[in-house]
Order: structure tokens, then sequence, then C-alpha cells
């Protein structure tokens, strides 16, 4: 019997090289592997990407807006930004600290100055807070808007609100976090804490009375009674706001506080920013 005839491409093949040759063809990924594994490989892109957007959301905008926001503070030739510690009086050769408004320079808050509102992005105040370290200074402006204010000018001033000393309301908001975060350590605030603000002419401390936490639509927080639509104003209250819980804007932490006393400003700062607070 006559062997079949063997095909060109059979002429020199080693045996069994038939039978490795089919079960490598069978092991060929198949379109729907080739799909998941290109899915995959684009859920690793999109997540490198996610997490560089964190970096870039929790450190990157907290070292440029803290950048613009001392920046700001140095066009402000009458804001206090010198020493931060009264000193014991030593050495004559030495400089002393400091001088602190005495007690016969308070005055009542009845007869404190106000201010015009100004126009949108002018910063007009500073804010100081004794219990997040006396070296905390922060500049105040006008408007709430996040890419004209919040994110670059630091604590914004809610327009028609009160301004510093007046009767009524004077509300203002800042990041909890990124964006160089002015109001991260809110929820540290205590009762009787000091709320320093100061403006060209004048030195205003007001003291925390409250703290709470709201929905983002009850913004009667900022009515000119705290808490109180539609009441004509019967103090002179300071409100701040900022987004709770933390890196959430599901609600709001709110602190009222209430103006003690103001004095103009001059050579003596309030006592109260020079004094550390210990910490809850």
């Amino acid at each position: 019997m006559t062997a079949p005839p063997h095909s060109p491409a059979d002429a020199g093949a080693p045996p069994g090289s038939a039978a490795v040759a089919a079960p490598a063809a069978a092991r060929r990924p198949g379109i729907g592997a080739r799909l998941v594994s290109l899915v995959g490989e684009l859920l690793i892109l999109a997540g490198a990407v996610v997490g560089l957007y964190v970096v870039w959301q929790l450190f990157y905008t907290d070292v440029t807006a803290a950048r613009e926001q001392q920046e700001v503070l140095e066009t402000l030739d009458w804001a206090y930004t010198g020493e931060i510690e009264a000193e014991e009086p030593g050495d004559a050769a030495e400089p002393a600290g400091p001088l602190v408004i005495a007690d016969a320079d308070k005055q009542s808050p009845d007869t404190a100055p106000v201010m015009e509102e100004p126009e949108f992005r002018t910063t007009f105040a500073t804010l100081y807070v004794p219990r997040w370290g006396t070296d905390y200074v922060k500049p105040i402006s006008e408007g709430v808007t996040r890419r004209e204010v919040l994110d670059v000018l630091g604590i914004g001033h809610y327009p028609g609100t009160g301004m510093p000393g007046e009767l009524g309301n004077f509300a203002i908001s800042a990041h909890r976090t990124t964006y160089g975060k002015p109001f991260n350590r809110i929820a540290e605030l205590e009762h009787g804490d000091a709320l320093v603000v100061q403006t060209q002419e004048a030195w205003y401390v007001y003291r925390v009375t409250d703290d709470s936490i709201v929905l983002p639509h009850q913004v009667e927080v900022i009515a000119p009674v705290p808490g109180q639509p539609g009441a004509a104003p019967d103090g002179h209250y300071i409100t701040l706001t900022t987004c709770h819980p933390m890196f959430s804007a599901a609600e709001r932490f709110i602190v009222h506080g209430e103006l003690e006393y103001w004095a103009p400003v001059g050579d003596a700062v309030p006592a109260e920013i020079l004094e550390e607070v210990s910490q809850p």
C-alpha cells in the first residue's frame, strides 16, 4: 500500500511538530480575555490619576494657597505681623515685646467704628485665633466664591452681613481642608476663646459663645441675630462657617461669638493674640 504524499509544509518537519502547534494555538487569549486585560489596565491608570489628584488637592493646593495668603498679608502695611509673644523685661539693650492694650483703652462694642463694605475680593481685615497658635493670622476678603476668594485669598466675608464691630452679624467662611485650610481646627474652639479681627482702624475682640452643625440650606446661622431670621440685630456678633465633616460638604460647622471690646489701632495690640492657649 502506498503512503499518502506529504505536503510541502510537512517536508523536513520534526516529528510531533503538528501536535505541539495545535495546543499553542488553543492557548492564544480570546477577545474577551483581551478586553478584561485592557479594562484592568485602564482601571490601574485611572487609579493613578485619582491618586495624583488627591495629592494635588491635599498638599499642593495647601502649599500654593498658603503662600498666596502670606503674600496678601505682606501687602497690608497696617496688619500686625510682628512679635507674636510678649517678652519679659530684661536687659535695656534688648527690645521689649509688643505693647499690650490697656484696660482703660478698651472701648464698648456700642461705640465701635464700622467701615463700609468693600468691593468684591478686597482684603480689608485679618483674623487672629490664639487657640490655633499665637502665629495664626489670615487675611479676610470680600466674597465667598470658591475660585476667586476662598481658594486663593483664604477667609471670605459673606456680602450683606455685618462688618467688623457692626451691630449685627459679621459672618465669614473658609476651607477646612485644602487651599491653606484656614478653618482646619475649628472643632477645637471652646466657649470663651478669643477671635480677634484687625482692620486698618481698629481691633475687635470677640469671644466664642457656641457652636453647631447644620445643613447647607440653614442660612439663618448668618442672620443679623444668628438663628433668628428676620429679627432686628441686638448684638455685635461674629460667625465662622466651614464644611463638615472633614473632606465633605454634606454639612456646615458653625461657630458664633460676640464682641467683647474694640480698641483703635496704634502701638499696642490685644493681649489675647499674644497668649498661648492650651489645647483641649
